[in-house]
């Protein structure tokens, strides 16, 4: 007499499953993302500076001179302003080069040091001439009318020169430079998030400053 099959109860495990081999699941290790040539030129650059190399260091500076120029040009409102918060940025980071982490982005690093110089700078000079904006963000369509032309670029460069730096510094750096907003927050030392907010209050309020003039920029 065959004995009937048992059921394994409910809860229990089955002893024939349990000894069965377990499928084998292959895991795919993610490949570091690639370094691009100049990238590691970078940071060759920064070991040997960090080494004290001013060669480096001099090499360095030539890489990243122009958008740390032009990050300070965001947030001040003269060329001399924008030289100076530069070359505080530049002596404050090769003074502070101990303290920097391989791994982190130089570039980002370095324009949060400018970005402070140059907001310092904003804080002390508290009267501002609106006549020193940049060109390519006080200078409205050209107009077959001079003279509105010139009214129209007044009105743009008062207005600019109303808002905070912060506000003026995110708006040049994105629509003037072509900053992400990742980079104008790391840059500004903000959270990419609080870059977006800022730009568009910014903009609002660069509406509502110029009113009816915004129809002609």
């Amino acid at each position: 007499m065959t004995s009937p099959a048992l059921a394994v109860p409910f809860g229990l495990p089955d002893r024939a499953a349990a000894v069965r081999p377990a499928a084998r699941v292959e895991t795919q290790v993610p490949l570091p993302a690639p370094v691009s040539d100049a990238a590691l030129a970078e940071r060759e650059l920064v070991l040997a500076a960090q080494a004290g190399d001013t060669h480096a260091f001099a090499g360095l500076v030539r890489m990243h001179q122009r958008r740390a120029y032009a990050v300070a040009r965001a947030i001040v409102l003269t060329h001399e302003d924008a030289e100076d918060a530069v070359q505080e940025g530049f002596l404050h980071s090769y003074r502070a080069l101990d303290r920097f982490r391989p791994e982190q982005a130089f570039g980002a690093w370095l324009h949060r040091i400018v970005a402070n110089a140059a907001l310092d700078i904003a804080r002390r000079r508290k009267v501002r001439d609106a006549d020193e904006l940049p060109e390519t963000v006080a200078s409205p369509r050209p107009s077959r009318d001079p003279a509105e032309s010139q009214e129209l670029r007044a009105r743009l460069q008062a207005a600019m020169a109303q808002l905070g730096a912060r506000q003026r510094a995110v708006i040049v750096l994105h629509d003037i430079e072509g900053f992400k907003h990742a980079e104008i927050g790391a840059a500004l030392g903000i959270p990419e998030g609080t870059a977006r907010s800022d730009l568009h209050h910014a903009r609002a309020q660069l509406r509502r400053l110029l009113g009816d003039v915004r129809e002609d920029l």
